[in-house]
């Protein structure tokens, strides 16, 4: 059963309140929706659902709910799902993070993710461009989708290949999920040809183990956990060129076994260069200074 409350209660007052506020500038539906859902502390509506609450027509709910996407009162997470307010926005208008819609949209659809990409190179230090995309890696849906505001670029991938990240607090309150300065380096090589990251990725990780020698190793795991054998490659002629001993890469030399085929060291450039018989490499180029 759905319970309308008017705005001279004073129970449940973040319901009432949000009723008598908003009396002029929403419709009855709408006013009877965000009771509906802040009165049940719901963070989640799906179709149907509403409805029935409502007691309106499945024509009438789908008017609604595409009004208040429409109008920015709730966002559309996916088909039938939508994420409402705790309490009316200032303005009537709500606004929240990429990250916090991310991290709700994976809620609802029970999914491992992390942030990779453009938004961890600035969020490292490594690019000072602010992203206009997030990048997502996960386990569940794939391509580009706009959601609340926010565009996506949903990278599916397997389990296996998620790991190496921290906790990213965001104004929200939400603990987004980020991927480590090292696992963001791995990515950069790669999903080079997404990121359009090479050669400057390697200047990023020339100038990074420079400051900070100590993650070396962390490097190191990234590259043979989550890479393929063209990137073990390119990352294990890098860091020998930096002066990594032979020792701290032979775990990645096992890995890539004999190097029978020759690969560019920076692709998308003429495969002209001396050959690196060691690495499986053409090194057609150099490392970019910072």
């Amino acid at each position: 059963m759905f319970y309308y409350f008017t705005c001279n209660s004073s129970d449940k007052e973040g319901t009432s309140n949000i009723v008598k506020q908003e009396k002029t500038k929403l419709g009855k539906f709408e006013m009877q929706l965000l009771a509906y859902a802040q009165f049940r502390e719901k963070e989640f509506i799906s179709s149907g659902e509403i409805a029935s609450a409502l007691a309106i027509s499945a024509e009438q709910e789908w008017k609604l709910l595409n009004r208040m996407t429409t109008s920015g009162l709730i966002i559309r997470l996916k088909r039938g799902a939508y994420l409402v307010p705790s309490r009316m926005p200032p303005g009537g208008r709500w606004t929240v993070s990429g990250y916090y819609i991310l991290s709700k949209l994976m809620e609802v659809i029970k999914g491992q993710y992390q942030i990779s990409g453009p938004s961890a190179f600035n969020f490292h230090g490594f690019d000072d461009q602010v992203p206009n995309r997030i990048y997502v890696y996960n386990d569940r849906i794939y391509g580009e989708k706009e959601i609340g505001g926010t565009d996506f670029v949903f990278i599916k991938t397997d389990v296996k290949r998620l790991g190496s990240i921290k906790s990213l607090k965001t104004p929200d309150g939400i603990d987004a999920v980020m991927v480590t300065k090292t696992r963001a380096l791995v990515d950069a090589v790669y999903d080079w040809s997404r990121y359009n990251t090479l050669p400057r990725a390697y200047g990023w990780i020339a100038e990074t183990l420079k400051t900070d020698p100590d993650i070396t190793e962390n490097l190191i795991d990234d590259t043979l956990k989550y890479s393929n054998k063209g990137t073990i490659k390119r990352m294990g002629y890098l860091l020998a060129q930096l002066g990594i001993t032979d020792d701290r890469l032979l775990e990645m030399k096992r890995k890539l076994g004999p190097a029978k085929s020759l690969i560019p060291w920076i692709p998308g450039q003429a495969a002209k260069g001396s050959v690196n018989k060691e690495w499986g490499l053409i090194v057609n180029g150099s490392i970019p200074r910072s």
